[in-house]
């Protein structure tokens, strides 16, 4: 498998264990990564992002926030000699609850490095600061977000 394919499928696995619900899971993609958050803090490890997400992310009665995250536009740059990687993308969250129609809730762009360790890629840095369009998110978040500008 190519390094674009292992970058490209790390990212779709995290979509697909946060939108499952599976938040220590996900965090675990975070063991070794430094991410920005908000305000240009940063946060190092999965044990911090599942803090975040525990704080921040509704969990629904069935277990998961009941959201679809749609990553699209991956661009991802490889030095296979250093073992590094960079991918930028746009990502859509799309959330449908008993209480909420299906919807587009929020849009941005993740912007990733990931470092390879022996054949294993993973997650280096993330920068969450990227947070383009807002929605309701009221089903989605426990805490309020500001609205960015446009």
């Amino acid at each position: 498998m190519s390094p674009e394919t292992h970058i490209i499928n790390l990212i779709h696995r995290y979509a697909e264990l946060m939108d499952e619900g599976r938040l220590e899971h996900v965090a675990a993609l975070f063991d070794h990564a430094d991410v920005t958050l908000g305000g240009g803090r940063v946060v190092h490890g999965g044990a911090a992002m599942l803090a975040q997400w525990r704080a921040f992310v509704r969990i629904h009665d069935c277990g998961t926030p009941r959201t679809k995250h749609v990553i699209t536009n991956a661009i991802v740059d490889v030095d296979d000699a250093a073992g590094t990687a960079a991918c930028r993308s746009y990502y859509t969250v799309f959330q449908q609850t008993p209480t909420l129609p299906l919807q587009a809730i929020c849009a941005g762009r993740y912007h990733d490095t990931f470092a390879r360790v022996g054949t294993t890629w993973r997650f280096a840095t993330r920068d969450y600061t990227l947070f383009d369009m807002i929605g309701n998110v009221s089903q989605h978040l426990l805490l309020p977000v500001p609205v960015p500008a446009i």
